[in-house]
């Protein structure tokens, strides 16, 4: 068998039984018509799975819906919508994208070059159709958008928020924030990101956001502003968590130590564990309830700081022996040069400190669902021992351990992210006139959100133990990916990159 013949028995294999034999394969192309057959759905709008239902896209658009009458298809009596190809979902689970709200585009980590492609193929694998970029290279990432959109690389769909304070000279008058905001709208940036400004800039910045119609999001770092300024300056989302539990001490400060140091990350990660347990409840019933009020959303990346309430755990998920690029573990190491590497001098006592963070965090997530509020999902992976869109469907487990129906959790990372992102109507559903954003799945995700990991499961079927799960298909905007295939190239990508790696240190050379 030739090469470039072994190369396409690999991509199109899996595919020749997904489509009638009469038929074109799905081939990672967008078909004037195909058709998804038999699907279980679980749409984004946080009702339950129904189907068999028939999924018919038209290019990029889903244009019907179609239920099925199963006694009517067994006996051959259904009438279906032909297509020009097909995907058989039989007995599998059919979901709108996953959307992820908080993500990094990384091309090098510590200053050691990473190719951006290893990013994007797992985002892909993992089933995520839309990335919200918050504070990357700005051009870069604009130049990815771009190239996403025209389909010239298999790519989740970008919504790039530059970072407010990165690019030099940083804005020092309210003048100068305005125009920095004017500037990004003239990139095509999709909205902005906050991180460490002062109060007057950032309420012109956020203002000047508003009228030229940029969401804004913010990671409130301590700093001068907490979410009662996000709240009154109408920042469409608080990240992380930062920000929320601050508004709610009683002396408006934290109770930090003489020595504490913002810069050294293991004083503000260390301390930072301390901060839900000094919130005054009443106080943040308070604040949620404006959050709500103000449509002030919450993407909290719950699984970025999951490290620091068990770093064993962390420093040891089973993924990153095929899918931890050689660059980005070395980030990872313990190193006070390189951002969220902080674990020197971790100890027990902070884990334990950081547990009842958790427990406190979650609960506060419960109560702002529960006034009404917008939870979003995304992972802020490319730091801390998580892997890209590892990290989301990590996420989507520590959601349901939050106290979230699952049912909840899926809307979470689709229907309420799109809603975050300004695209409520488009992405983040299964409905006809919005985009072909789906994913199909080998396995229930309501039932175990771990059918969503490349890596699958292990499973008991009549009897035996197989292997299962995994997401068998991504589309996004139309293009058909066959997700194992990107995930064994992502693995082979690791694999190269480990043996160079090997070979570069080796003390033979």
């Amino acid at each position: 068998m030739s090469r470039s013949f072994r190369a396409f028995a690999i991509v199109f294999l899996p595919l020749l039984v997904c489509a009638q034999s009469t038929k074109p394969p799905v081939n990672g192309n967008r078909y004037a018509r195909l058709a998804i057959r038999n699907a279980t759905i679980i749409d984004g709008n946080g009702t339950p799975a129904a189907g068999p239902k028939d999924i018919i896209i038209e290019n990029n658009r889903i244009t019907a819906v179609v239920p099925l009458d199963p006694v009517a298809v067994q006996g051959g009596r259904s009438k279906r919508i032909p297509a020009d190809a097909e995907i058989d979902a039989t007995g599998k689970y059919v979901l709108p994208g996953l959307i992820n709200a908080h993500a990094h585009t990384q091309d090098e980590r510590g200053g050691i070059p990473q190719p951006v492609d290893y990013e994007l193929k797992i985002w892909l694998s993992c089933g995520i159709t839309t990335v919200r970029d918050v504070g990357s290279d700005t051009k870069k990432t604009l130049a990815l958008k771009s190239k996403s959109a025209a389909g010239e690389i298999a790519a989740p769909r970008f919504f790039v928020y530059p970072m407010f304070n990165a690019d030099m000279p940083v804005p020092t008058t309210p003048e100068e924030a305005r125009a920095r905001i004017r500037k990004y709208k003239e990139m095509g940036a999709d909205g902005v990101k906050f991180l460490g400004v002062y109060h007057d800039i950032m309420e012109a910045a956020e203002d000047e956001a508003h009228k030229l119609n940029l969401p804004t999001a913010h990671h409130v770092g301590v700093e001068e502003t907490n979410a009662w300024d996000d709240i009154r300056f109408g920042t469409r989302s608080i990240e992380h968590w930062y920000g929320i539990p601050d508004a709610a001490i009683p002396d408006g400060v934290q109770n930090f130590p003489p020595d504490y140091n913002y810069n050294n990350e293991t004083d503000r990660f260390r301390y930072a564990g301390h901060l839900w347990r000094e919130a005054d409840p009443e106080r943040l019933q308070q604040v949620l309830a404006a959050m709500v009020k103000a449509n002030v959303a919450w993407v909290p990346t719950l699984d970025i700081y999951e490290a620091s309430r068990d770093l064993q755990r962390a420093q040891n998920q089973p993924w990153f022996r095929e899918y931890l690029h050689p660059t980005l573990e070395e980030y990872f190491r313990p190193n006070p040069r390189n951002h969220g590497s902080y674990f020197i001098g971790w100890t027990s006592n902070d884990e334990v400190f950081w547990k009842e963070n958790y427990r406190i965090w979650m609960a506060a997530l419960r109560d702002f669902e529960r006034m009404g509020g917008t939870i979003g999902a995304g992972d802020d992976a490319g730091f801390i021992y998580q892997i890209y869109g590892f990290g989301l469907l990590r996420e989507l487990e520590l959601h349901e351990e939050a106290g979230f129906n699952p049912i909840k959790v899926i809307q979470h990372v689709t229907g309420n992210n799109a809603k975050i992102l300004g695209m409520e109507g488009k992405i983040g559903g299964v409905r006809p006139g919005y985009y072909a954003d789906l994913i199909v799945v080998n396995g229930n995700p309501l039932e175990n959100m771990k059918v969503l990991y490349p890596t699958g499961i292990d499973a008991i079927k009549d009897g035996k133990q197989i292997h299962a799960g995994a997401v068998e298909w991504t589309i996004k905007d139309g293009y058909c990916y066959h997700a194992p295939t990107l995930a064994a190239q992502v693995r082979q990508m690791v694999a190269s990159a480990r043996a160079s790696h090997d070979h570069a240190i080796s003390p033979n050379n």
